[in-house]
C-alpha cells in the first residue's frame, strides 16, 4: 500500500497530477480541489489510495488523510467504484459529505454527476453509520459560493494557463456558475473553463 507519495510536481492536466519521486513520474488521480493547491516545479505530498483492477493500477491522490479515507468509505457502498468517490469528492469536501449523510440531504447528492433520487437514498442508507459526524465547523455559505472564483482561477493557473487566459475562463463561466445557484461546483466549472480555452486557441 502506497499511503503518500512526495515530490516535485513535473506536470498538470485537468484530472491528473504526475509527482517526480525518485526519478520515477508517478500519474495520480486528483480532484480539481486538489490540483488547484499543486504548482509545476514545486514539492507537493499528496495521501494517496491504490486501486488495483486486473487490468490496472491507478494511484488516487488526496489533499490530506481524512479526503483519503472518506474516498475508501464511499467505497464500501454498494454501487460506488473510486471514480464516483472521486466525483463526490470533487463536488463536496469530506465534512460536506459526513453532513450530506448525517442530515440525509438528498439533494446534496443528486448534485454529483452519476448519482439519481434513487441511488442517492440507497447511499443515505447505506453510509449513515460509515462516514461519522462532521469534524470542523459548518462553513459559511457566502464564502464557499465567492470562493469558486479563486479556486478555477488558481486551478487553471496551476495547469499552465497565463493570468489573462484564466481570467477570461472564469469570466466566460460565470454565467454558469451563477445559474447553478448556492455553491457551484468547481470540477464541472473546470471543464467548461477548459473548454472555452481551447476553442479561443
Amino acid at each position: 500500500m502506497i499511503a503518500f507519495v512526495s515530490g516535485t510536481v513535473a506536470a498538470l492536466a485537468p484530472d491528473t497530477a504526475v509527482i517526480e519521486v525518485g526519478g520515477v513520474g508517478m500519474a495520480l488521480q486528483c480532484t480539481p480541489s486538489t490540483l488547484s493547491t499543486l504548482r509545476v516545479g514545486r514539492s507537493a505530498k499528496l495521501a494517496t489510495s491504490l486501486v488495483v483492477r486486473e487490468d490496472s493500477l491507478t494511484l488516487y491522490g488526496f489533499a490530506d488523510d481524512d479526503e483519503r479515507q472518506v474516498f475508501e468509505l464511499l467505497q464500501t457502498a454498494s454501487g460506488v467504484g473510486p471514480r464516483l468517490a472521486q466525483a463526490m469528492l470533487a463536488v463536496h469536501t469530506p465534512d460536506a459529505l459526513r453532513r450530506a449523510v448525517s442530515t440525509a440531504d438528498e439533494k446534496a447528492l443528486t448534485a454529483v454527476p452519476g448519482i439519481g433520487k434513487k441511488g442517492a437514498q440507497k447511499l443515505l442508507l447505506e453510509l449513515k453509520d460509515r462516514l461519522g459526524e462532521p469534524v470542523g465547523a459548518p462553513a459559511a455559505a457566502t464564502p464557499a459560493a465567492a470562493g469558486w472564483r479563486d479556486q478555477l482561477h488558481a486551478a487553471l493557473i496551476g495547469l499552465g494557463y497565463a493570468t489573462r487566459e484564466a481570467d477570461e475562463a472564469v469570466a466566460a463561466v460565470a454565467p454558469q456558475a451563477e445559474a447553478a445557484g448556492g455553491t457551484p461546483q468547481v470540477g464541472r466549472l473546470l471543464k467548461a473553463a477548459l473548454q472555452t480555452l481551447n476553442r479561443a486557441r
